[in-house]
């Protein structure tokens, strides 16, 4: 093994570890999800977007479509496992309407990643050709699954308040853009190097929305609650002169 190959290697298991940490940064998400009862504001699309990113991937590195990428095909393969748990948490907390969007997606999703592969196994008969194919829709998915949070972000800068926008995914992104990035570049592969060098640009501008609306989330956050704090403790005087808490 070359001294290239030992770094790629390194950087790859570096690439894995911050690639899980941004798989389960959303944990404390749906922990929060669970204890309401509800997903309120947040939004399925980055989740839905790192599924199928995760499931593209996964058969990108694949020894039969392109070979010697097993760490591709472990950190996807396990990013896979855990999507599915987030989007299914989310067709139990959402509504209706929702519920019914996320399913959809998610079939669409499914059905899609298995015409790829069997289109690609059976079509393109060398590992170059499916490489190239598989690749090109990487790029494509890898850059949804960095651009998913524009939504949430519009909705930052519309709101002033970054509280539907966890700050541990934004710094996950960051490091996982910058891992893979470097990891695409020791031995020069574009279909890794082009979606994660443009994802590390979102993860920045991500990261530079929260700094700057940080301190007006804790405002908003501690007028609510000030507010609700008012509510519970409110009296009204009786005529008697008595004072009675209203009825809820």
């Amino acid at each position: 093994m070359t001294t290239t190959d030992i770094a790629r290697t390194v950087v790859g298991i570096i690439g894995n570890i911050i690639s899980g940490f941004l798989f389960l940064s959303p944990m404390p998400t749906f922990v929060a999800i669970c204890k309401r009862g509800s997903v309120e504001q947040y939004s399925p699309a980055p989740y839905l977007a790192t599924l199928v990113n995760c499931m593209v991937w996964t058969l990108y590195g694949l020894p039969m479509v392109h070979p010697h990428s097993l760490l591709v095909v472990t950190i996807n393969g396990s990013g896979c496992v855990i999507e599915l748990i987030y989007v299914t948490l989310f067709l139990i907390y959402s509504d209706r309407r929702k519920r019914v969007k996320v399913f959809l997606l998610l079939l669409l999703e499914l059905i899609f990643i298995i015409a790829l592969t069997a289109i690609t196994l059976t079509l393109a008969h060398t590992t170059k050709k499916r490489s190239a194919i598989v690749g090109t829709i990487c790029i494509v998915f890898n850059i949804m699954m960095y651009a998913s949070p524009l939504a949430v972000m519009k909705l930052v800068i519309t709101t002033k308040s970054v509280e539907y926008m966890p700050l541990f995914i934004s710094i996950a992104s960051f490091g996982n853009g910058v891992a893979w990035t470097t990891y695409a570049l020791i031995r020069f592969d574009p279909f890794i190097t082009v979606p994660n060098g443009i994802g590390t640009l979102f993860a920045v501008a991500q990261l530079i929305l929260y700094a700057t609306y940080y301190k007006s989330t804790k405002r908003q956050i501690a007028a609510r609650e000030g507010n609700i704090e008012m509510d519970r403790t409110e009296v009204v005087v009786g005529n008697d002169g008595q004072e009675t808490k209203p009825s809820y």
